[in-house]
């Protein structure tokens, strides 16, 4: 049996050239949907503050995320 990724392979190889760049834009466009991880957001907050771990219920009230 063959792993997903050379399943794949094998199915380009027998893609009619007329649907190569059908078959690729869609590719991109999965690929560029799915981005890089992490997302460039991603990352700590930056407070100014050393005691939010200790606070997040507090904050959490206060609204934060909303």
């Amino acid at each position: 049996m063959s792993t997903p990724r050379e399943e794949l392979a094998q199915l380009v190889e027998e893609l009619p050239e007329s649907e190569v760049s059908t078959v690729l834009a869609t590719v991109r466009a999965q690929l560029a949907l799915a981005g890089s991880w992490p997302p460039a957001w991603f990352g700590p907050a930056e407070t100014g503050e050393t005691d939010v771990s200790g606070r997040v219920n507090e904050i959490l009230a206060e609204g934060f995320g909303q």
